[in-house]
């Protein structure tokens, strides 16, 4: 199996685990935040829905320029679904366009001139893409369980479901 293939089999498998925490995001509790330093629950859901799209996109390009945009805020949980399910085929592109040799071209972030990091993009996928992206989906999982929203099953049972109990 190519570094490719892999990679996308593992997006796969998780982006349907994520848009299911994300189907739990209650519309009326987006702008919720569980400290004044934290993100709202819309825009980390947001960020969670959109994020392995965006970031897909520098794998794409040899250099990114940060410019400090404006972090966006949602109006309802069906434009983070759909922003989610955009994503994954974006991301699908992204990455299956590229193959393992686009993988092993370095890749350089840059703000304001300087040079914040390089790496090559099979890391900058491994690290930015997919471990950033569970993190937040992790964060996110913690607001739900704050604002007693049903958890799902991650990565095995949650308090709210057990995928492997006896089904009657």
């Amino acid at each position: 199996m190519s570094m490719t293939d892999a990679i996308l089999q593992e997006f796969e498998n998780e982006a349907g685990t994520t848009r299911r925490v994300l189907e739990r995001v209650p519309t009326d509790k987006l702008a919720w935040k569980p400290h004044p330093k934290s993100m709202s629950l819309g825009v980390l859901a947001l960020h969670v829905a959109a994020s392995p799209a965006v970031i897909s996109g520098w794998a794409c390009q040899d250099e990114t320029h940060f410019k400090g945009d404006p972090v966006p805020e949602p109006v309802s949980t069906a434009e983070i679904l759909a922003a989610h399910d955009a994503g994954v085929k974006t991301v699908k592109d992204s990455l299956g366009g590229l193959g393992d040799e686009g993988l092993k071209q370095m890749w350089t972030a840059k703000a304001g001139g300087a040079t914040l990091m390089q790496m090559p993009k099979a890391a900058l996928v491994r690290a930015i893409v997919l471990n950033h992206w569970y993190h937040h989906r992790g964060q996110l999982s913690v607001y739900l369980r704050l604002l007693d929203v049903p958890v799902p099953s991650i990565y095995g049972p949650s308090a709210d479901e057990n995928p492997f109990a006896a089904r009657a």
